[in-house]
């Protein structure tokens, strides 16, 4: 048996590609023949005998940082063959050159394992906005306004906690909905509900192919009377709209919200009508039907503070909205028997203003505009979020944090409300539509990569 000297064993090293993660490794020649933990993937590989290192694949190779260098969490757009920008972290598509998420390992830093493999951790699920608010704080005003809104809400509307406290958000944070959902889940029944919660008042909007912008705004008419042109509001004079099925509308009665969503007045023959705040638009559309129905356009979709995607009831949900809604009665009689009106115009007024007020650490400002320029190099995204997108992600978190009696924000607001707030915001290149990629995927791989400040 041939042996190694001792002077080549000091300085030698063995290169192999980790079974588990297909990871380049470097280990010095004394642990040939030893089991080694990656230090990527935490698997158990054994270090092939000096000499007989298996081959690195040309993927897998990639130059190491210094020595006592980690690679940043946060790593840099690198350009793609195709002029594109390709950032640089696993689960890019292929064709396009990766880098590696860690610094790679110098020779020595694979040791024999002292404890068990851990198990496999389960895939973390996508952020949700109804997830558990773990940082509470105070018994603030705030919170009992909160808590006492979902739990009047809960007596007339059962389940659906995403689009309850997506809408509330948003309310409290001068925002906007649009809810995709299928026919039958309640929409009418919630706006009913809130505004009789919230002592304010609701209108509805039944979008359809005919319906003009004068159908929404309002027009002028002309009193006999007076013998002049009065204006005459349209249904948007309110402060809960519900525009029911938005996309069975052209252009340009979509055009007819843009400024009513963003300066809230109505300008008609070069007069600006102001509409009352608090307001808040509701705006459905059905994900499954696509036969007489319009695109909506970004200009209208960027207005929009969320997008919610409600979903059917669980079981047990179902069942008790099965004994709550089938007794026959009139809702208008159960709306004013069941439901206390708890707040109004006033209180809601001043709770905007205070959780305006909510501190957002610098570092959390540098999270929200990093996730927000990230979608705008992903290479599987045509069009990325508009700086809009950023506001509206302080302003939500700001609203999140009091919510949960809280005068700052913390990571874990951003995170829930990041994927309402974007998803409506970036288009998918046509590659990645034919491939069946999903906006929510690629927006959680996103969120995901960029490193959480420590506040």
């Amino acid at each position: 048996m041939s042996t190694v000297p001792e002077s080549h064993t000091a300085t030698a090293s063995i290169e192999f590609v980790c079974t588990n993660c297909g990871r380049l490794l470097k280990v010095a020649a004394a642990a040939a023949g030893k089991r080694a933990s990656c230090p990527q993937c935490s698997a158990i590989v054994q270090v092939p005998p000096l000499g007989g290192s298996a081959p690195a694949s040309a993927a897998a190779a990639a130059p190491a940082p210094p020595l006592g260098q980690a690679a940043t969490s946060y790593p840099q757009p690198r350009p793609a063959p195709d002029g594109r920008l390709q950032p640089a972290w696993s689960g890019a598509p292929s064709g396009y050159p990766t880098a590696p998420t860690a610094a790679a390992p110098h020779p020595g830093a694979l040791h024999p394992p002292t404890a068990p493999m851990p198990a496999p951790s389960a895939p973390q699920a996508a952020p949700s906005l109804a997830a558990s608010r773990t940082h509470t704080g105070r018994d603030t005003p705030t919170r009992q306004l909160f808590d006492r809104i979902t739990h009047e809400i809960s007596k007339i509307y059962v389940g659906q906690d995403e689009l309850v406290l997506g809408s509330l958000v948003a309310l409290f944070s001068s925002g906007h909905v649009l809810i995709e959902s299928v026919p039958g889940l309640g929409k009418t029944l919630f706006v009913r509900t809130l505004g009789k919660v919230l002592g304010l008042q609701f209108g509805r909007i039944q979008f359809t192919a005919d319906l003009m912008p004068s159908d929404v705004t309002g027009a002028p008419i002309f009193d006999m009377k007076m013998q002049e042109f009065r204006f005459r509001p349209g249904p948007v004079f309110t402060q809960l709209l519900l525009a029911d099925e938005i996309n069975r509308a052209p252009a340009k009665t979509h055009a007819a919200l843009l400024e009513i969503m963003q300066e809230y007045r109505v300008t008609v023959d070069g007069v600006g009508h102001p509409i009352e705040r608090p307001f808040l638009v509701l705006a459905t559309q059905n994900p499954i039907e696509s036969e007489g129905t319009y695109n909506l356009p970004e200009a209208q979709l960027d207005r929009f503070m969320f997008k919610l995607v409600a979903d059917y009831p669980r079981e047990n949900e179902e069942a008790t909205i099965l004994r709550l809604h089938s007794q026959q009665v009139e809702i208008d009689k159960r709306l004013d028997q069941d439901l206390e009106c708890i707040t109004n115009r006033e209180e809601i007024l001043r709770t905007i203003h205070e959780n305006g007020q909510v501190r957002i650490d610098d570092r959390l400002v540098d999270y929200i505009n990093k996730i927000v320029r990230l979608t705008r190099a992903w290479p599987q995204f045509h069009m990325g979020a508009s700086p809009r997108a950023g506001i509206a992600l302080m302003q939500a978190a700001r609203t999140l944090a009091a919510f949960s009696g809280r005068d700052y924000a913390v990571p874990d607001d951003v995170y829930q409300i990041a994927l309402p707030a974007l998803r409506h915001r970036v288009q998918l290149t046509a590659e990645a539509e034919v491939e069946g990629q999903k906006i929510d995927d690629l927006l959680t791989e996103i969120i995901r990569s960029v490193e959480v400040p420590r506040i």
